[in-house]
C-alpha cells in the first residue's frame, strides 16, 4: 500500500462547459484509522451527470469532490468492519477514505456478478432507474415508454429493466447512430433516434406515432416538450435530471405546451435516489438472477487509473461513454 493519497478537489466555478483545469489533483499523506474507523482504498469510483450541477455551488472548493465509490478495507479499528470487506462510500474522488461503519454499506459477494455493477445497474444508477419506474410511474406490462439520454448510465438501466417489467414499445434519444444502434441491439429499446438530426418533437411522434404512457427525463428542456406532446391522457412523467441545461449559459428553454399537462390529466414527478435506499434489497432481487443467466447485460464505459477521474467525467459530460461511466484503479477487482 503506498504511503500517499490523492484527492480531486474543485478549484473555481464553471462558466459553461467545465475544463480540466477547474480540477487540481492534491497529494497527501496516508490517512490512518482512529479507534471506531477504517481505512478504505478505493477500487472504482462513479461520475455523474449530477456532479457538473454541483459544481455551481453546492461542491466546496478547494475540498475532496463528494461521490460514490466501491473500496476495500486496509486497515480497520472497528469490530464492524473487517479488514478485506468491500465497501461502498460517498466520500468521492479519493484514493483512501477514512470511515465509519454508518458512513459504508458493506456489499454482498454476489457470484458471477462483477464488483463495477454495484455502480452501474446495482448501485445509484439502477436503483434509479427501478424507483422511476415501479415507485413513480407505476409502469405496468404492455405500456408504451420514452427515455431520452437512453444511452447513459440510467437510460440503459431504464431500458434493461422496463423491458425485464414487460414494457411495450420503448423508445430512446441518444446523440449518435452508433448509440442508437447499441440500443435497439443489445439493450432492448425497439427504436432510438439521434436528436442531432430533427426537432425531438418530430423524432418521437415518427417513432412513437400512437403516443407513449410514460416519460423517463434524464434531460428536459426540448425532449420534455416533446414529450408531454406525444404522453396519453393520464401519461406519468418521470423526471430523473436536466443534463441541457446543466452547461447552459443562457435562459432555460421555456415549454411552450404546459396545458397539456392539465388537459391531458398528466401527472410529473422528480426525486432523489437517496430517499427510496430501503429499495435495495429489492433492487438486488429483481436484477441479479437476470446478471447470472446473461439475460440482463452490463452497460459500462471503464476507465483505468484514478488519474484519469476528470477526463472521465469530463468524457462523461460530452457523451462519450455507453451506460455508465466508471472508473477503475490498476488492480481493481
Amino acid at each position: 500500500m503506498t504511503d500517499t493519497a490523492l484527492t480531486v478537489h474543485q478549484t473555481s466555478r464553471p462558466h459553461g462547459f467545465p475544463t480540466a483545469d477547474h480540477f487540481a489533483f492534491v497529494e497527501s499523506p496516508l490517512p490512518r484509522p482512529t479507534p471506531g474507523t477504517a481505512l478504505v482504498e478505493g477500487l472504482y469510483w462513479s461520475v455523474d451527470p449530477y456532479h457538473r450541477e454541483m459544481m455551481d455551488g453546492d461542491f466546496a472548493l478547494h475540498a475532496p469532490l463528494e461521490g460514490r465509490t466501491i473500496g476495500r478495507v486496509v486497515e480497520s479499528r472497528d469490530p464492524a468492519l473487517a479488514e478485506g470487506d468491500i465497501v461502498a462510500h460517498r466520500q468521492g474522488w479519493r484514493t483512501h477514505a477514512v470511515v465509519t461503519p454508518d458512513e459504508v454499506r458493506v456489499l454482498p459477494r454476489l457470484d458471477g456478478v462483477p464488483l463495477s455493477a454495484h455502480l452501474s445497474i446495482l448501485g445509484g444508477t439502477g436503483l434509479t432507474a427501478y424507483v422511476g419506474l415501479t415507485r413513480i410511474a407505476e409502469l405496468r406490462a404492455g405500456q408504451d415508454l420514452f427515455v431520452s439520454a437512453a444511452a447513459g448510465g440510467v437510460g440503459t438501466a431504464t431500458g434493461r429493466l422496463a423491458r425485464l417489467m414487460g414494457a411495450g414499445r420503448m423508445v430512446g434519444s441518444a446523440g449518435t447512430a452508433a448509440k442508437a444502434a447499441y440500443l435497439t441491439e443489445h439493450v432492448g429499446y425497439d427504436e432510438v433516434f439521434d436528436y442531432h438530426t430533427g426537432p425531438a418533437a418530430d423524432l418521437l411522434a415518427k417513432a412513437a406515432p400512437d403516443g407513449i404512457d410514460v416519460y423517463v427525463d434524464n434531460v428536459g428542456g426540448e425532449h420534455l416538450e416533446a414529450a408531454i406532446s406525444s404522453l396519453r391522457e393520464r401519461g406519468r412523467i418521470v423526471r430523473v435530471g436536466t443534463i441541457a441545461q446543466y452547461n447552459a449559459t443562457g435562459a432555460p428553454y421555456a415549454l411552450r405546451n404546459l396545458p397539456d399537462i392539465v388537459e391531458k390529466s398528466l401527472r410529473m414527478e422528480g426525486f432523489l435516489v437517496r430517499d427510496h435506499y430501503a429499495l435495495q434489497e429489492e433492487l438486488y432481487e429483481f436484477v441479479v438472477p437476470h446478471l447470472r443467466s446473461g439475460r440482463v447485460g452490463l452497460d459500462e464505459t471503464v476507465v483505468d487509473g484514478f488519474d484519469a477521474i476528470v477526463d472521465a467525467f469530463l468524457g462523461m459530460l460530452r457523451g462519450e461513454n455507453r451506460g455508465k461511466m466508471i472508473v477503475r484503479a490498476g488492480g481493481g477487482l
